[in-house]
């Protein structure tokens, strides 16, 4: 499956932002979490991260410093910040709001946990 463009950079921000609450990180490291929370389903690029990691210390919602490790490169760690867990939370509360609005529209009322049949006819 193909999860459109469109999905995978509203999503961005609070998935980035919520790996980083759980502990400081390094781009493939976050590359490779977002591999496995997503069940190999999102497959994000170097492009797609650095830039949303760069805008996120811009607005002092990341900071960052580099390392490095015995026999290892620099590596670039990025760790939330206080307003990064304000912007997390607020970012919580919106896609709860989204999530519960889509739940409500594809599940059954009567059984929380099946989808309704929804006909094809007609679709294109």
């Amino acid at each position: 499956m193909k999860v459109a463009k469109d999905l995978v950079a509203a999503s961005a921000t609070p998935m980035v932002l919520g790996i980083l609450a759980e502990g400081e990180s390094y781009g493939y490291a976050i590359l490779k979490r977002i591999h496995e929370l997503s069940g190999g389903e999102l497959d994000w690029t170097e492009g797609l991260l650095y830039p949303l990691l760069h805008r996120l210390e811009r607005l002092g919602c990341v900071e960052a410093t580099w390392r490095s490790a015995t026999s290892e490169r620099r590596r670039r760690y990025y760790r939330i910040t206080d307003k990064g867990r304000a912007e997390l939370a607020e970012q919580r509360r919106q896609w709860d709001t989204v999530v519960g609005a889509l739940r409500d529209i594809w599940l059954d009322p009567h059984d929380r946990g099946t989808l309704p049949a929804i006909p094809l006819e007609g679709l294109a």
